[in-house]
């Protein structure tokens, strides 16, 4: 009997099914956590890409800039693109601490055109580099650490369009041919036909030559003649109005921008900015009189808006600057072709004026009616892929 009874309360109990949620949730919050803790681990990861994305992209843009407008020549370890392209990746944490960017991990690349205006940066987080990030859950099953790295690549592209142009104009650079050669922004004179009754070119060897990016038909021409963002930054030029049909480096002609004319319209147009879209080839249309007046009170409003800018002539840059970005007294000029405009003067063409090219150019001082400023180089827009290379005004733009 005391045998059955032991025997029936022992298969009570193994029949008994209470308590078993307990076993059910306490296994269930288990798995729970686990998941949820391997979900912190998975977005953490995809977190950190991103974030290690922001810094490679902040990187390659910095290191582009530097180049495009500090010194597009100096690739060195101690130079501005790497020195500029390190700081600005670093400033951007990945999970709350530096990503590890050395010199070598910043490199210089060919565009689709061949040309070296590209910067590629590399950024780490990996144990390779010792600052891997730490796990949660995948500690348990091994993985302690987590690495993550991006590279991104910025560009130095020409720009064939610009914005806040000022309402003058000044002529392209030529290669000036015979005596009076070389070209000299005070004293050279565009010279390529004859000023007789019956004018026609000069023979080769004795008239100028100015070679535009690109022929009528829209082909490409080799050994362009006018500025250049790397050798003529910092040239010291004057500016001041056109003397009839004569072409020199500082005579400039000016324009009607937007189709309004009229000098307070024109004043304020150099003072300000006016944000119409002039692209390369566009006809320029004068503005009647040479405007002198407003011209120089243009000029000397925007001085005033940053009155204690300078031109440092080692670094070949502004310096003083009140603005954080760029200075009032940094704009474009719009250049004309030379050659079409002396041509056009002769057939009677009268659309004699089409855009070249841009300089960047900062206003120093104002002297009389002349205007002292340096070419300094300037940034654009770019509207389409088939851009000119060699434009003077730049854009800057992740490639990859």
């Amino acid at each position: 009997m005391v045998r059955e009874m032991t025997f029936s309360r022992f298969r009570q109990r193994l029949d008994d099914e209470s308590g078993m949620s307990y076993v059910f949730m306490g296994m269930g919050l288990m798995a729970f956590l686990s998941a949820s803790m391997l979900a912190i681990d998975v977005g953490m990861l995809m977190t950190s890409r991103n974030q290690a994305q922001n810094s490679a992209d902040a990187g390659a843009l910095a290191g582009a800039v530097a180049l495009g407008f500090d010194n597009f020549t100096d690739r060195s370890p101690s130079g501005p693109a790497v020195t500029h392209a390190i700081n600005a990746a670093k400033s951007n944490d990945v999970m709350a601490a530096d990503v590890d960017v050395d010199p070598g991990d910043v490199e210089f690349l060919n565009d689709d055109n061949g040309q070296p205006t590209r910067v590629k940066v590399t950024v780490y987080r990996t144990s390779g580099r010792d600052n891997p990030m730490s796990t949660l859950i995948a500690a348990i099953f091994g993985m302690p650490n987590a690495g993550v790295g991006a590279t991104a690549t910025a560009e130095v592209s020409p720009a064939d369009a610009m914005t806040c142009v000022k309402p003058f104009t000044i002529p392209d650079k030529w290669k000036e041919v015979g005596a009076d050669a070389p070209f000299d922004p005070s004293t050279s004179e565009y010279e390529s036909w004859t000023r007789g009754g019956n004018p026609r070119p000069l023979p080769v060897g004795e008239a100028d030559v100015y070679i535009p990016f690109k022929n009528p038909d829209g082909t490409k021409n080799a050994g362009y003649t006018g500025y250049n963002m790397t050798n003529d930054r910092g040239t010291r030029i004057m500016i001041r109005a056109g003397n009839g049909n004569q072409i020199t480096p500082s005579f400039y002609f000016s324009l009607t921008l937007g189709g309004t004319t009229g000098g307070s319209e024109y004043e304020w147009n150099i003072a300000n900015c006016n944000q119409s879209i002039m692209e390369w080839g566009d006809p320029l249309i004068q503005e009647p009189g040479a405007m002198m007046g407003p011209t120089v009170h243009g000029i000397e409003a925007l001085i005033a808006k940053d009155p204690y800018a300078t031109w440092n002539e080692t670094e070949k840059r502004v310096q003083g600057s009140r603005y954080t970005g760029q200075s009032p007294r940094v704009f474009p000029i719009p250049l004309y072709d030379p050659e079409y405009y002396s041509a056009g003067k002769r057939s009677g063409r009268n659309a004699d004026l089409k855009v070249a090219n841009w300089i960047g150019f900062f206003a120093e001082t104002v002297d009389g009616n002349n205007i002292w400023g340096r070419i300094t180089p300037i940034s654009g827009i770019r509207t389409g892929a088939d851009v000119p290379e060699g434009l003077f005004p730049i854009t800057i733009r992740l490639v990859k």
